[in-house]
């Protein structure tokens, strides 16, 4: 293995052992970013050491002494990268971003150390050719993992010859460099693109909540006036409300453009990190980077991916292209020519006209600890029979963050949950789920997992007042934690979200039906001044509203899907010169460019596939949809919000994590391979476009 930087780890640093707080929560009180970066130096080290342990003994290599030990092996490591990339994501600072330049290229040619190193591998196939004949007495787990290991080592390079591995070294070290720049102008300059609004006429629509929200944003930056902060999409929800439209162009312009230009521009950023990916391709034997990754998803091959998603743009552009039309004429009556930053304004105004919904209207009764207690928990609850109990005695990386902790329908204890809801400067757009802990029968180890948002907090003692599109993405995000909660494997490999990523986003978006579910939103949507219910007229205006927009919202989504995978079927020839002129011309090839419709990620802010895991990936959400819509039925036609429904669902899916054949699980629930009819109708596609 190659030599790496070394550090010994000071007694007194709380990473050193595994923590002795409920469920392993990490120390936060004792800990500093210099721990981190210790911890994180050393634990390098150390599962070097455990590797060369394993590659030193002599005899035919077995399951226990080579898959297991490895396995068992960066435990240190484990728990420094938990601790270190939750804050850089949701803390991050001047001297964490330091760190996080230092570590990454050390960390990728650790990964490289492991994964390229050939005495390793040789064990490993080893044993996977004796699995193979059939000589061994493993459960089906075991048999899985010693696979999953093989092709983990098959794919990153192990069987390159010597030159290949110093090859492939160099450009994953460059890509790691890349990946850590682009995160990081991306958090600086979307920061810098935050709209400052000096006269507070121009904020009008915007309900007395969300102006002094702004205000606060405006004075924790020091600046005089009011501050419209940036969502990570291109989409910005104020968009919606804002009657001044000069405010709304300003607004969408801020969006688009950021990280397009100056000190931060992301565009040779992403362009070189697509060019070294293509050579990466071509070095494992690919003939793009978009089929490396479909070759380890459900999909399997970049031709599965086309398919699919051939089948939906020509809707999609029919539907959007046609709720255009609608919202020209209405724009035309203000004497105005529809453009990008006007569409979610006069949509709002087609559902609050047209369906009776309006959504600014409906904030009152989404206060977010009601929506979360009442809500979120509730459905999780009468699903799945599990209890969240707070503990204000646990401490998390930061004052936002609040800690419960999870026990079952018996009463034992499944683990913690920690909610991080709030935008605030040093955490980058979107919202996700992880893990500071795994569930793993083998490590004795319970899930301690966590939501990321960004969530506008409100002034000092009004309530924070959700959107319907926050209150779905609550669901969807808690969606993922319910995976991770519910794990029940013995390998650390298999645990909670550890499955392919084109299969990942199913359960989270299964999650979603929750919200509207009557049962689920008379529980918690109540209104925060009179403790009104919700009216069953207005779920009713909901539902009949649900399809007006899927136009644009499928294009917007089909467009940055598209984008992506453009970006990721360059060839290790091709260099792009000009980023924004390759993304027009690679939507406009796609059949999806629209001047009124922008991707919902453009290339410069694109952090799920440049500086995420998402790379070649982005189609994934759609993917997952045609089994969640289906999976939506199955709830529906076997009862809906029931135990035995949720124990099915929990025990023949979420519990078995990346242990099975994710298509497998699928089918072990809903009893057959799945159907795009229902993602269709749901979305709208599934016949000519009626607004």
């Amino acid at each position: 293995m190659t030599d790496q930087p070394t550090s010994a780890l000071s007694v007194d640093n709380p990473l050193a052992q595994p923590s002795t707080l409920p469920h392993g929560l990490p120390p936060f009180a004792d800990l500093t970013l210099e721990h981190c970066r210790e911890a994180l130096l050393a634990g390098m080290a150390e599962q070097r050491a455990e590797v060369q342990a394993i590659t030193a003994r002599e005899g035919e290599p077995t399951f226990e002494d080579t898959v297991v030990a490895l396995e068992r092996s960066g435990a240190l490591l484990d728990r420094a990268r938990a601790v270190f990339y939750a804050l850089a994501s949701s803390n991050s600072s001047d001297r964490l971003r330091e760190i996080e330049r230092e570590i990454a290229p050390l960390a990728a040619a650790h990964s490289d150390a492991l994964r390229l190193d050939p005495a390793l591998f040789a064990r490993i196939d080893a044993v996977h050719r004796a699995v193979a004949a059939g000589g061994h007495d493993l459960d089906a787990e075991s048999v899985r993992l010693v696979e999953r290991y093989h092709l983990d080592f098959v794919l990153a390079g192990a069987q390159l010859d010597e030159t290949g591995r110093d090859e492939l070294r160099a450009l994953n070290l460059r890509l790691s460099e890349l990946s850590t720049t682009f995160g990081q102008n991306l958090v600086v300059a979307t920061e810098a693109a935050a709209v400052l609004v000096e006269d507070a006429g121009q904020l009008a629509g915007l309900s007395d909540a969300e102006v002094e929200a702004a205000a606060v944003a405006a004075a924790e930056r020091g600046r005089e006036g009011f501050l419209l902060t940036l969502v990570l999409p291109s989409g910005q929800p104020a968009m919606a409300k804002l009657r001044d439209r000069e405010l709304r162009r300003r607004l969408h312009e801020a969006s688009i453009g950021r990280a397009s230009s100056g000190e931060h521009d992301n565009g040779p950023v992403a362009a070189e990190i697509a060019h070294l990916r293509a050579l990466r391709a071509r070095l494992l034997g690919f003939p793009t980077h978009a089929d490396l990754i479909a070759a380890d998803q459900t999909a399997k091959t970049s031709a599965a991916v086309d398919e699919l998603l051939g089948t939906l743009v020509p809707p999609a552009v029919a539907n959007a292209r046609a709720e255009g039309e609608v919202l020209a004429e209405l724009a035309a009556a203000d004497g105005v020519e529809l453009a990008a930053w006007d569409w979610a304004f006069y949509s709002e105004r087609i559902r609050a006209e047209r369906y009776a919904v309006d959504s600014a209207a409906l904030r009152p009764w989404f206060e977010l600890d009601r929506v979360l207690v009442d809500g979120v928990f509730h459905a999780a609850r009468l699903l799945y029979g599990y209890s969240f109990t707070p503990r204000p005695d646990l401490r998390a990386y930061h004052p936002d963050v609040r800690v419960w902790e999870v026990t079952d329908a018996v009463g034992e204890q499944v683990g913690l949950y920690l909610g991080d809801f709030f935008a605030r400067d040093g955490k980058r757009g979107g919202a996700w789920m992880s893990s500071f802990v795994s569930q793993s029968a083998l490590l004795g180890t319970t899930p301690v997992v966590f939501n990321v948002l960004n969530v506008t907090r409100a002034a000092a003692g009004q309530p924070t007042l959700l959107t319907l599109d926050e209150v779905t993405t609550l669901f969807h995000e808690f969606g993922h934690t319910l995976h991770g909660l519910s794990s029940a494997v013995t390998y650390p490999r298999f645990s909670g979200t550890s499955v392919p990523r084109d299969f990942v986003e199913f359960p989270s978006q299964v999650n979603e039906m929750w919200a509207l579910w009557p049962e689920v939103l008379d529980h918690y949507a109540r209104h925060t001044e009179t403790d009104e219910p919700l009216g069953r007229e207005v779920l009713t205006a909901i539902e009949a509203a649900s399809l007006w927009g899927e136009g644009q919202g499928t294009l917007e989504y089909l467009a940055a899907t598209l984008l992506d995978q453009a970006w990721h079927r360059i060839g290790p020839d091709t260099v792009v010169e000009d980023p924004q002129a390759f993304e027009t011309a690679a939507l406009e090839a796609a059949g999806v460019a629209s001047d009124l419709v922008p991707p919902r990620y453009r290339t410069t802010y694109f952090q799920h596939v440049f500086a995420g895991g998402y790379s070649a990936g982005y189609y994934s959400y759609i993917w997952s949809e045609v089994l969640d819509a289906d999976t939506v039925e199955w709830f529906k036609a076997n009862g809906g919000l029931t135990r035995a429904n949720g124990d099915a669902f929990r025990t023949k899916l979420l519990a078995r994590g990346g242990s099975v054949d994710p298509l497998g699980a699928f089918r072990d629930v809903v009893g057959r391979d799945a159907d795009t009819g229902p993602l269709l109708r749901r979305r709208g596609l599934d016949r000519a476009a009626q607004v």
